[in-house]
């Protein structure tokens, strides 16, 4: 795929990739990528991660139902992130039940927790 070919993956494989609400430009996660999953999200126009813990691919949403569907995708001026604007399919895209997995604010010297749970992690696994 020649539009891989400008991509600045690290010495890992792999790229840092941003995914955020297309209609209201909410940060929803941060995830890796690789040359594969890239490949795939471009292909598919759904996101697909790199997991580092489990060392394959990742689906978004393929235990949860909680996919990612690109509308858009970025990279910046180094070629060295990714950023995916994506319809966030059921409104959750964190694993702990929230729409963001940047739930959590520094408040003086306190993270302060600023979004309910959606739905609880365990309805969602299992």
């Amino acid at each position: 795929m020649d539009v891989l070919k400008q991509i600045k993956f690290n010495n890992k494989g792999l790229i840092p990739a941003i995914a955020q609400d297309f209609k209201t430009g909410e940060v929803l996660m941060f995830a890796w990528m690789n040359q594969k999953s890239l490949a795939l999200t471009i292909e598919k126009q759904r996101a697909v991660y790199y997991s580092r813990s489990r060392q394959k691919l990742w689906f978004k949403g393929e235990q949860s139902g909680h996919r990612q569907l690109i509308k858009e995708i970025f990279t910046d001026c180094d070629n060295d992130v990714i950023l995916l604007k994506v319809e966030q399919v059921g409104g959750i895209a964190c694993h702990t039940g929230r729409t963001s997995c940047f739930f959590q604010k520094l408040d003086k010297n306190n993270w302060k927790t600023i979004a309910n749970v959606l739905k609880n992690p365990e309805d969602i696994y299992g």
